[in-house]
């Protein structure tokens, strides 16, 4: 697409494709459709993002819409390195449904030099989907920051599991999505996960012993353990070729 498309034009394209009857489904999935136009999938999203291609002023333009479509389209096409902590925040306070925080963790937040500095300081927030946001953060960081060293991830310890007896429903499943993902990094972080299940799983809350059973049961799973500790061989092996 041409530099001078606006989002207005982005905005009237999204309504033609849309499916109003489809806010239904959105709503039974608890996703907010106060500002949605609905039936629009994600594919669909991910291949207008790609028409249109990186663009910062217009990702800020889009997010100012209000429009649920509109605001994954925005962080879809941001760019990570002219994101501010200003604009995150912003952005944050504006979250109103669960699958908007996840998107904009996954695919701009996390790509930011201060993701893992504002995973720390969301998890203290009071607002339910600014909490999600960082223990959605933690989750994504988990999967794509391949050199972070596990030292960046068991910081996170303490505060899943300070965090863990919120009993609101997006934030518990975000808690436990971070424990989850954490403990699927490699063995030593998986050992560390566990124990921390362990201790979560003794709090007197509902909450805590749902995500400390949930993330036990992956964790400690077959399949995790064995792709972990093949994980552990291939790179022992490369370790090996290097050093002849």
């Amino acid at each position: 697409m041409t530099d001078k498309i606006t989002a207005t034009e982005i905005v009237k394209r999204l309504r033609g494709v849309a499916q109003p009857l489809a806010r239904r489904d959105m709503e039974r999935f608890g996703i907010s459709v106060d500002n949605a136009l609905g039936g629009i999938s994600t594919p669909v999203l991910k291949k207008l993002a790609r028409e249109i291609g990186r663009n910062h002023h217009l990702a800020e333009d889009l997010w100012k819409t209000g429009i649920h479509e509109a605001r994954h389209v925005a962080a879809l096409i941001d760019e990570p390195e002219k994101v501010t902590e200003r604009q995150v925040e912003r952005w944050a306070r504006e979250f109103d449904s669960w699958d908007i925080v996840d998107g904009c963790c996954l695919y701009l937040f996390h790509r930011t030099p201060f993701a893992h500095r504002k995973a720390v300081e969301w998890s203290g927030r009071k607002e339910e989907f600014v909490k999600r946001a960082a223990f959605s953060m933690i989750a994504v960081l988990a999967v794509h920051d391949k050199e972070a060293a596990d030292g960046k991830f068991t910081r996170f310890f303490p505060i899943i599991r300070r965090q863990s007896t919120d009993e609101r429903n997006f934030v518990k499943k975000a808690v436990n999505w971070a424990l989850r993902q954490i403990g699927k990094r490699n063995l030593k972080l998986n050992k560390a996960a566990i124990k921390t299940a362990k201790e979560i799983r003794l709090m007197n809350s509902r909450s805590a012993r749902w995500i400390a059973a949930d993330a036990l049961r992956e964790l400690t799973s077959e399949a995790v353990q064995r792709r972990l500790h093949e994980k552990r061989l291939r790179t022992a092996k490369i370790t090996a070729l290097m050093i002849i």
